[in-house]
């Protein structure tokens, strides 16, 4: 872990307890004089670094030692269009996405999604939080939705379409927004729709999962 989200650092002083508590001292068995990093949600680019002054039976006390902005973001940035699956699948993957520097995902209600799924956006800032402490990333995903493909096209004319094509994606690509379907890919009304746009593929023979597509692509473009 890189750093820890609390919403007090930044203070002269803090004071752990609880689950995180546990976790500092009887996991990463840190002891006093060691030194911890903290970031708060109000103000992700400031890094604050901690020394715990001392570990008492249920909590631990640290002191400020220092407070400096340090930005952690990739050098390319990638705004991925996704027609939406199963959340367990998307929820899967999303640590992935986060450490790769995925700016920002716009989930599309395509004509082959499942109606059923309701996107959870708290849930998903949980899940990307985890992720954000373990790699160090000052950022979070932004999210969105747009409840047609024809609608996210319409505001985002230079988007670049993942799907069945002679063009293969080669490396040091430099697409800023790029669309995946859902399982079973696009109708073909919505190919139709897509025809004017640039259309591109992977360097295999195989069928990808509308998820592993995602992956496939974001650490293609960015990594």
């Amino acid at each position: 872990m890189i750093y820890i989200f609390d919403d007090e650092a930044g203070d002269q002083t803090l004071h752990i307890k609880s689950e995180l508590y546990k976790y500092l001292v009887k996991v990463r068995r840190h002891c006093e004089g060691d030194e911890i990093l903290f970031r708060s949600r109000e103000n992700l680019q400031i890094l604050h670094k901690y020394k715990i002054n001392h570990i008492q039976a249920r909590g631990i006390k640290l002191s400020l030692i220092s407070s400096n902005k340090e930005e952690v973001k990739s050098s390319k940035s990638l705004h991925i269009a996704w027609c939406i699956i199963d959340l367990k699948s998307i929820e899967k993957i999303l640590p992935s996405l986060c450490e790769m520097g995925v700016d920002k995902i716009s989930f599309i209600s395509s004509e082959r999604s499942q109606k059923n799924f309701k996107l959870d956006f708290k849930r998903f800032n949980r899940i990307i939080e985890a992720s954000m402490q373990q790699s160090g990333r000052s950022f979070y995903i932004e999210f969105d939705t747009y409840n047609s493909i024809k609608n996210f096209i319409y505001e985002f004319p230079d988007t670049k379409v993942f799907d069945f094509s002679d063009k293969i994606l080669k490396n040091c690509v430099d697409f800023k927004t790029v669309l995946i379907g859902s399982e079973g890919g696009f109708s073909d009304k919505e190919r139709e729709l897509l025809s004017a746009l640039e259309v591109f593929r992977l360097n295999t023979p195989m069928v990808l999962r509308s998820e592993s597509a995602v992956m496939a692509v974001a650490s293609k473009i960015l990594l």
